[in-house]
C-alpha cells in the first residue's frame, strides 16, 4: 500500500461512490475500481460493501479510513515543511492543545518564540487532554499542552504552571454569596456543586479526605459548561483557575485552599520520536523560561 492508493481510497469513501471519486481524481472509473480491488487483495480484507449507488465501509475499512486520514495529514504536513525549508522558512510546529489553555499558549509560549524565530509557522490541533495525548502518540502533533490529571508513562513533560481550583458562582446568585476571598470545601457543604467529569475523581477524593459527602448537582464534559451553569445561578462550579475569562463580569471567583485541589499545565512530547529543529528550539526556550 502506498500514499497514492491511500489517497484514492479516502476519496472513494468521502465521495460516496467510485464514479464521483474518479471524477474528482481526474481518472477513469475502471482503473480506480481495480485499484480498490488490488488494495483489498493486498491487505487480505474487504474494505467496502459495493452498492448500486453508494459504497459502505466495513469495520476494517472504517479503521483504515480513520488511520489513513492521519497518515495523509502527516504526509501533507511533511511536504509543506520541506517546501518551507526550500523557501528559507524554518518549518512548521504542530501543537496539540486543550481548549482551557487557549489564552496561555499564544501569550506565554508563542509570542516570545515568534520574536526570536519569526519564520516558523504553526498548526494548532485542539481537543481534551486524552485526545491531545493520542495525537502526540500517533505523531499528528510534535508537542502537546495538556492538563493533569492523566496517565501516560511514555511522555516527557515540562511543568509550565501549577494552579489551584476555584469556585465560580453567578454574580447575581445571592444564595451562593460568600463573605471571604478564599474558601475551603467545608464552605460548600450542602450546596449544589457543578463539575467537569474529568475532575470528578480528584474532587471527590478531596471531599472524602475532609469526611464530607458533596451534593453533586451536575456532571458535564467541559469546564466552560461548568462556568455557564454556575453563572446561571444553578449551583457553584469548581474549575481550574486559568479557564476563567477575566472579562466575564457576570461571575464571582473564589480560590480553594485545599492543597490537593491543584492541576498542572504541562508541555508534553515523546522523546524517542523525531522532533524538528524548530520544535526542539521551542522546547529549549520553554525549559529556560520561568512561567
Amino acid at each position: 500500500m502506498d500514499i497514492k492508493q491511500l489517497i484514492n481510497f479516502i476519496t472513494i469513501v468521502e465521495e460516496g461512490n467510485i464514479t464521483k471519486a474518479a471524477q474528482k481524481l481526474h481518472i477513469s472509473q475502471p482503473p480506480l475500481s481495480n485499484q480498490l480491488k488490488a488494495l483489498e487483495k493486498e491487505l487480505g480484507v474487504k474494505l467496502v460493501e459495493r452498492g448500486s449507488r453508494k459504497v459502505t465501509l466495513t469495520d476494517v475499512g472504517n479503521l483504515l479510513y480513520k488511520r489513513g486520514k492521519d497518515i495523509i495529514s502527516v504526509y501533507e504536513s511533511t511536504l509543506h515543511e520541506v517546501e518551507d525549508f526550500k523557501l528559507g522558512i524554518e518549518g512548521v510546529i504542530k501543537i496539540g492543545a486543550v481548549s482551557t489553555c487557549n489564552q496561555f499558549i499564544p501569550n506565554q509560549l508563542i509570542s516570545p518564540y515568534s520574536q526570536q524565530y519569526p519564520k516558523v509557522k504553526f498548526e494548532l490541533y485542539e481537543g481534551n487532554t486524552y485526545e491531545v495525548i493520542d495525537m502526540i502518540e500517533r505523531g499528528i502533533v510534535d508537542i502537546g499542552v495538556v492538563r493533569t490529571p492523566f496517565n501516560s508513562h511514555d511522555l516527557t513533560c515540562i511543568n509550565l504552571r501549577t494552579e489551584p481550583m476555584v469556585v465560580v458562582v453567578g454574580k447575581d446568585s445571592k444564595k451562593f454569596e460568600f463573605k471571604k476571598e478564599k474558601l475551603t470545601l467545608k464552605d460548600l457543604a450542602e450546596k449544589p456543586i457543578i463539575i467537569y467529569r474529568r475532575y470528578e475523581k480528584l474532587i471527590m477524593q478531596e471531599f472524602r479526605i475532609n469526611n464530607m459527602k458533596p451534593n453533586i448537582y451536575c456532571l458535564n464534559d467541559d469546564s466552560r459548561t461548568t462556568v455557564a451553569w454556575a453563572q446561571a445561578g444553578l449551583g457553584v462550579g469548581i474549575v481550574p483557575k486559568s479557564i476563567i475569562d477575566d472579562s466575564n463580569k457576570e461571575i464571582d471567583v473564589y480560590e480553594l485552599e485545599e492543597e490537593g485541589l491543584k492541576t498542572e499545565i504541562l508541555v508534553a512530547w515523546l522523546e524517542n520520536k523525531y522532533l524538528s529543529k524548530s520544535a526542539r528550539y521551542l522546547l529549549n526556550m520553554i525549559k529556560d523560561r520561568d512561567f
